[in-house]
């Protein structure tokens, strides 16, 4: 018999930043500033503020979440029920989302969102119905 894997909950992680007020900054992710092996990267960008994006949950993957430019309410329900939400508005600050938790986000006009991700893109790994996704995880 296999041991169910445990994930962590989401929580906020601060990227190294470099610079200083006058000249600006630079935020690194590279190799250990994730809690995974990066596998890709997207990013969203010009989604109208009226527009709720995401609705699902994953499998497997382990995603990254940073608000670049603008602003993004992330809202997560654990697998536990239990409601937790964010705003990322620093782009040296991630959300860290396990694959047990669903989720949804509205942007801020302007918003330009940069994802990285533990696995290349496999449709398989979405869960894009919530009904599932209460059978999978809860």
């Amino acid at each position: 018999m296999t041991t169910p894997v445990t994930w962590p909950a989401p929580y906020l992680l601060k990227f190294p930043k470099l610079g200083e007020p006058g000249e600006g900054w630079i935020a690194v992710g590279e190799e250990g500033t994730v809690p995974f092996p990066m596998r890709r990267s997207f990013w969203t960008y010009d989604t109208p503020d009226s527009i709720l994006r995401g609705r699902h949950a994953h499998y497997q993957t382990q995603q990254v979440l940073v608000a670049a430019v603008g602003r993004i309410i992330v809202t997560v329900e654990h697998a536990d029920r239990r409601i937790s939400t964010f705003w990322l508005e620093d782009p040296a600050v991630g959300l860290y989302l396990p694959p047990n938790v669903w989720r949804t986000m509205q942007y801020a006009p302007l918003t330009l969102q940069i994802v990285v991700a533990s696995t290349l893109y496999e449709e398989a790994d979405y869960i894009r119905d919530y009904k599932q996704f209460r059978q999978v995880w809860g």
